[in-house]
């Protein structure tokens, strides 16, 4: 058996647009739903949804018959963390809140195995299809996709030193956490925090990585894109779901 090429990753590297949505209700059914839908890519949520490695597994089975990528973005930038995700077979891992180059190359060495990093080595798990891809370990590196994110004015300053990191593939602005570093909390739309993105994007782009951020307004993820974002996410199954159920309400409850 041979291990599939990562579509999403090639995407990227061809700068092609690819359109999101994120997964965070924990569900496979949503993400089937989801990955049917289709989007170009999910994002299965390890950070702010009560995803574990099982559920993620659950979701990653239900989405792959689907249109869409599965990403996941892991709790933290922990290499025990992240190796977990690998086993059960996510091809393209999102890290949260790297700050600095030091910090993207530790997420780098986690998704790759010895001697060029320290992924721990299992024969017999999900990724390897169970043992039924012979040259997993040799292919692997290769096709992982590595994604981290910028959330902080601080680590926007840094996006030239990460993106000359080998085995990185792209930068995703956290625009939420980004608007509270500079003093904007709960307003990732504030003209500063956007021109900030704006540059952001465009910097990410010129050093040639990809380029990604999440919003739910549709004019600025167009925005966003005609400006270089290129893995963009333009809302979320949680926020579908309350923005349908509020309207249904209102149409028949007044």
């Amino acid at each position: 058996m041979e291990l599939k090429p990562n579509a999403f990753k090639r995407a990227l590297a061809a700068g092609q647009a690819q359109i999101g949505l994120w997964c965070s209700l924990a569900s496979p059914v949503s993400a089937e739903i989801l990955g049917d839908a289709g989007f170009d890519w999910i994002l299965i949520d390890g950070e702010h949804a009560p995803n574990d490695p099982w559920l993620v597994m659950q979701q990653l089975q239900a989405a792959q018959a689907g249109t869409a990528s599965a990403v996941a973005r892991v709790a933290w930038n922990d290499a025990v963390l992240i190796k977990r995700l690998l086993d059960v077979g996510v091809g393209s891992i999102l890290v949260p809140y790297v700050q600095n180059e030091d910090e993207a190359a530790r997420a780098v060495a986690a998704v790759r195995y010895p001697p060029r990093g320290v992924r721990g080595v299992a024969t017999n798990n999900r990724a390897t299809r169970y043992g039924r891809i012979a040259d997993y370990a040799a292919k692997a590196d290769a096709e992982i996709c590595l994604l981290v994110q910028a959330e902080t004015a601080q680590a926007l300053g840094r996006i030239e030193a990460m993106a000359r990191l080998d085995g990185l593939d792209g930068i995703f602005i956290g625009p939420a956490d980004l608007a509270a570093s500079m003093g904007h909390l709960g307003n990732p739309r504030h003209p500063e925090v956007r021109k900030a993105i704006d540059d952001a994007i465009r910097r990410i782009r010129e050093a040639g990585k990809a380029a990604g951020i999440l919003t739910g307004h549709l004019e600025d993820a167009k925005e966003f894109i005609k400006g270089g974002a290129n893995f963009v996410a333009v809302g979320s199954d949680a926020g579908i779901l309350v923005s349908a159920t509020s309207t249904l309400v209102k149409t028949f409850k007044g």
